[in-house]
């Protein structure tokens, strides 16, 4: 069942310059791509996906299908510094509706291609992090065979699990390797983040029989950068392009409290963001999503803060390219 919900104005509030100083100033909500009939060199196009089946099939905590909306109201109030000809349009969001996580993700993977058909940079709102298999379907589906798409996965777990008694949060990237391999392609798949203590024995060894890259946390710190660009440039040099995709879990809960698993063992904003710098600046990223904010738990929007400030800092270092 597809269920869609058109953008808000409401929620893009915030200071008023009277100068388009702020992001609730210059967005424009529209509640239908047929209405997009001219788009800039830097459009960028924010859809939410509010779904958190997947994390309770998972057994983890509910809340995430409220985090659009909130990701919204946070990154309303920010300045913005982007160039006069760049647009920023909310397209509403994806509702799972009675638990069809499966038709959600299937909406998704159409809003998605059609997106990148119109040359809009898509920015998702999760949401679970299921928010994976439709978001990758779509971008591949746009690019067709000839491409190659390496995705790049901020987070504490591999999310490999076998599907074998249904899909959940836990199972995206075991979906789209076994998708690959139908489609004889091989995944090209890098995690930043790992932790020991958030994945058995069994995720590490399929992790290695997919040939999936990946550096620990103990390793993905300032103090290691040099090592962190090296081992991500040459992951991107073997991909036409990148699909970046954050579960705000894999940061510290002194940063992100407010996420469906949280863990003081994550890493630091400052890793995350030039990492983020060196993945934009290869020209190769085509997309992005934030999954697993659970509004719920957080302490004073301190996650939500977070999701609209790494949203923020894309927007502003892709309109540099």
């Amino acid at each position: 069942m597809k269920s869609y919900i058109p953008p808000n104005e409401k929620l893009w509030a915030g200071r008023d310059s009277g100068q388009g100083h702020y992001l609730h100033e210059v967005v424009k909500c529209i509640p239908d791509e047929a209405e997009i009939s001219i788009v800039h060199k830097d459009t960028y196009g924010i859809l939410g996906y509010s779904c958190d089946e997947g994390v309770r099939r998972n057994y983890g905590r509910s809340g995430a299908a409220d985090a659009p909306d909130v990701i919204r109201q946070q990154l309303a109030k920010m300045p913005i510094h982007l160039p006069q000809a760049s647009s920023l349009l909310d397209l509403g969001t994806i509702e799972c509706i009675n638990g069809d996580m499966e038709s959600a993700q299937s909406f998704l993977t159409e809003k998605v291609h059609r997106l990148l058909s119109l040359k809009i940079f898509p920015i998702l709102l999760g949401g679970g992090h299921d928010i994976a298999y439709g978001h990758f379907q779509g971008i591949n589906s746009y690019l067709g065979p000839n491409k190659s798409l390496g995705i790049i996965n901020f987070d504490a777990h591999f999310d490999l699990r076998s599907n074998e008694s249904g899909n959940n949060s836990g199972t995206p990237f075991f979906q789209i390797a076994e998708s690959c391999k139908t489609a004889g392609t091989h995944m090209n798949y890098m995690c930043l983040g790992i932790r020991d203590n958030a994945n058995d024995r069994t995720l590490f060894a399929r992790a290695k029989e997919l040939g999936v890259d990946y550096i620990k946390v103990e390793n993905f710190t300032m103090h290691r950068l040099d090592q962190v660009k090296k081992e991500l440039k040459t992951f991107m040099n073997n991909v036409d392009y990148v699909y970046m995709t954050i579960d705000l879990d894999g940061f510290s809960s002194a940063y992100a409290p407010g996420v469906s698993a949280a863990s003081p063992m994550g890493f630091a904003p400052d890793i995350a963001l030039e990492t983020i710098r060196t993945i934009v600046q290869t020209k190769k990223l085509i997309s992005m999503d934030i999954a697993e904010l659970n509004p719920a738990y957080d302490n004073d929007n301190q996650t939500a803060k977070l999701a609209a400030s790494l949203i923020h800092f894309v927007l502003h270092e892709t309109s540099l390219l």
